[in-house]
């Protein structure tokens, strides 16, 4: 088994607040104003609001400048309530914790050319990638598509702004983002990486024409702002193999839930799949992975508890 270990969260001050529309952007930076840890374009830190709330969030400023990490968080209107409460709290000056930055969406270190295509709040992590792009020498296109483009008199101002394209998705005729122009417009195909964040719907958009025009699907990137959904098929049992509690898992709910009614705890931040702090050994039976977190190589004996299933009718874990 392959044992990760768990970062550790630390304190930041917020050093700037700016808000754009229903997208709030701020900055935090060492209390003793040392640099960042180091971290790269596609990377998100945990946020933790209190309360057992942890929400992650994508670092959105330029990975060489380590005086400060530059989020931004919109207003969900369906949120659980974490960006209700980054909303609330996040204050000029005040004490935040944050872990470490890690990276499910890392920029490839080939290819000549790249298409980044951002929806909405999800031009967040494609900004910092326009910077290591930038540095690199690397030619792309950025693409950014929103109803309401508050990001575009910033994008306007940054040393890449001759490579971005903004589409207003306000009217109409131009509500959908037109991926297989954008896609179709590169000569190289075969040297080229795209990369996309935003509503599901674009992505898939992205990745339909990116297939259809012929790009290799190594070379098709999508930001996970979660995991699969947990609901559908069948139910199942779980074992907690140090308590000796048996559960069984309904098809409408999670492994967590079901222990929880049982009364086990078990450690959860995210409940998206993405954070990994619910991950914990499985002794027996075979899980249906539904994660973003999990290697390969330790999905063979492990298991996010918070979103994935099993195939076997009896899971036996480390709990």
């Amino acid at each position: 088994m392959t044992d990760r270990q768990v970062p550790q969260p630390f304190a930041v001050k917020v050093s700037s607040v700016e808000q754009l529309g229903d997208v709030l952007s701020f900055s935090v930076s060492m209390p003793d104003s040392s640099p960042m840890p180091e971290w790269e374009a596609g990377a998100h830190v945990d946020l933790f609001l209190g309360d057992d709330l942890i929400r992650q969030y994508s670092l959105c400023g330029n990975p060489a400048d380590r005086s400060c990490y530059k989020m931004a968080v919109l207003l969900e209107p369906a949120s659980r309530g974490g960006s209700k409460a980054v909303h609330e709290t996040v204050r000029l000056g005040e004490t935040l914790t944050i872990g470490p930055p890690r990276n499910l969406f890392p920029l490839m270190k080939d290819g000549t050319y790249a298409v980044l295509v951002g929806g909405g709040i999800g031009i967040t992590p494609l900004i910092a990638m326009a910077y290591e792009l930038h540095d690199r020498g690397t030619s792309f296109t950025l693409h950014y598509a929103a109803r309401s483009t508050v990001f575009a008199p910033l994008l306007s101002t940054l040393p890449f702004a001759a490579s971005v394209v903004v589409h207003d998705c306000s009217k109409p005729e131009t509500a959908l983002f037109p991926a297989g122009t954008a896609l179709g417009s590169v000569s190289n195909k075969s040297d080229t990486h795209v990369y996309t964040c935003g509503p599901a719907g674009l992505m898939d958009a992205v990745f339909t024409a990116g297939e259809t025009l012929g790009y290799a699907k190594s070379h098709l990137h999508r930001e996970a702002f979660s995991a699969e959904p947990v609901v559908g098929g069948n139910g199942f049992e779980v074992l907690a193999a140090k308590s000796g509690v048996r559960v069984e898992v309904k098809p409408d709910e999670t492994i967590v839930a079901a222990f929880r009614r049982a009364g086990v705890k078990v450690k959860v931040s995210c409940e998206q799949g993405i954070c990994g702090s619910c991950v914990v050994s499985v002794l027996e039976g075979e899980p249906d992975h539904r994660d973003e977190y999990l290697t390969d190589d330790e999905r063979s004996d492990q298991i996010a508890l918070c979103c994935s299933r099993s195939f076997s009718p009896l899971l036996v874990v480390d709990l």
